[in-house]
């Protein structure tokens, strides 16, 4: 099998990251632990609600928001205060985020086709403060559909380019190692599972009936879960 990247895992991150990855060219090996039914992941069942800072929404609901506040709130929560510094690259991480979702996430995910509903709602209240723990305004976007309407255009992306051949979708392959080569990742091993045919969410079967390595020239982790 040919692939310039390995993505483990196809829930909605694993999607978003392999089309991100196709539309610029890239062949793909989409490998989950899942049969095809599970495409999309927990996400599916979630209730989808957005991370959005300065929206149409907000401002309609008179919802006065702002990248740096919504910075402290988030500074407030995640408390980036180790030594020797090991939350600077978390921190970094979540600055970009944190811009994306003030700047071009909102349009981003409307060019999928998904759209919002006009109210905006708390995800987590915390103490109401823009240094304190949680958000200070409301920033919880819901979409239509929820969970499944966010999972849907990039499930209908991929599944037309697993169909073309951009992408190889590896079902019931479960990656138990990475493979390293002088501390650069440069591929993983696991075991296939044996054919499952499950409806989504049912627990499937666990049993190994052979093993599998593959190589590439990078790997994304997408392997999480509400």
């Amino acid at each position: 099998m040919d692939a310039d990247v390995i993505v483990v895992g196809a829930g909605l991150a694993g999607l978003v990251a392999t089309h991100e990855l196709t539309r610029r060219g890239r062949r793909v090996a989409l490998v989950d632990q899942e049969n095809p039914a599970n495409l999309g992941g927990q996400a599916f069942w979630s209730f989808g609600g957005i991370f959005l800072v300065d929206s149409p929404e907000q401002r309609r609901m008179r919802i006065s928001d702002s990248l740096e506040l919504a910075w402290n709130d988030w500074q407030g929560s995640a408390g980036f205060d180790r030594l020797d510094d090991e939350d600077v690259w978390a921190s970094r991480w979540a600055r970009a985020y944190v811009e994306f979702a003030a700047g071009d996430k909102r349009g981003y995910l409307c060019d999928q086709g998904i759209e919002f509903l006009p109210s905006v709602g708390w995800a987590e209240r915390g103490d109401l403060t823009a240094t304190g723990h949680g958000n200070s305004v409301p920033r919880f976007h819901i979409p239509w559909g929820t969970g499944t309407g966010v999972v849907k255009p990039f499930a209908t992306l991929a599944r037309q380019h697993i169909a073309g051949g951009r992408i190889a979708y590896l079902t019931r392959h479960r990656v138990d190692d990475l493979v390293v080569n002088h501390g650069a990742v440069t591929g993983v091993r696991g075991s296939v599972l044996a054919p499952d045919d499950a409806a989504r969410g049912v627990a499937s079967s666990r049993d190994i009936v052979g093993e599998f390595e593959l190589g590439a020239q990078a790997v994304v982790v997408a392997s999480g879960g509400i």
